[in-house]
């Protein structure tokens, strides 16, 4: 009866990360809710939390696909022209991607960036926050066809993907706004991300205020 229960209590976890097959159907977690502090990779490939990683500033942190995605790329091409704007409103930038440490690397080479990358590879950052889906066995092989290969970049065989989403993110690890878009063609325009990032630290300000 006690090994049962021990198999029970080990399983719960994998339970809560069920992953749905379309990106139509995630559920991510709430705004309010702590950031999950699972381990992500440095482009060095060192380990670090994903709180850590904050580094005790508002962050927003960015989900994309992948090097290989030329949405992602022209979106992290986009916020490098706003990052001094977002800088002298208080924040960070970091971008996650499920590519391995040495795939984002090499994709620097393509669309170089100084905001901090970090890999997702192991999808642990994704699944808890409830953005990733899975790819089909259709898709997988219709991109291998163009030349993408999704176990060679993330390093798994997972087949999961973040569905494109802009967390905005306090000091204490708490999100206070999220923009997903099930259509990866469809990304978040940098003059709403700054307009939101601003009213943030408005509210922020006048709360410390009172």
């Amino acid at each position: 009866m006690r090994a049962r229960v021990l198999a029970l209590l080990l399983c719960w976890p994998f339970a809560l990360l069920a992953t749905p097959d379309r990106a139509e159907d995630i559920d991510p977690i709430a705004v309010g809710t702590p950031l999950p502090d699972v381990q992500v990779q440095t482009i060095e490939g060192a380990s670090i939390g994903a709180r850590e990683a904050l580094a005790g500033m508002p962050t927003v942190m960015v989900f994309f696909r992948g090097g290989w995605c030329p949405y992602c790329n022209r979106q992290l091409a986009e916020l490098r022209l706003i990052q001094d704007d977002l800088a002298a409103l208080g924040y960070r930038l970091v971008a996650v991607s499920p590519d391995r440490p040495e795939s984002l690397r090499e994709g620097l080479n393509k669309t170089p960036v100084d905001y901090r990358l970090l890999s997702d590879a192991a999808a642990r950052l994704i699944r808890a926050l409830g953005i990733a889906f899975r790819v089909d066995d259709a898709t997988i092989e219709q991109y291998k066809g163009y030349g993408i290969d999704l176990e060679a970049a993330s390093g798994h065989d997972h087949h999961l993907l973040p569905v494109p989403t802009v967390l905005l993110v306090d000091t204490g690890g708490v999100i206070r706004y999220r923009y997903s878009n099930a259509d990866y063609k469809v990304r978040m325009d940098p003059d709403a991300l700054l307009s939101v990032a601003a009213s943030l630290r408005g509210e922020q300000a006048t709360t410390n205020g009172q």
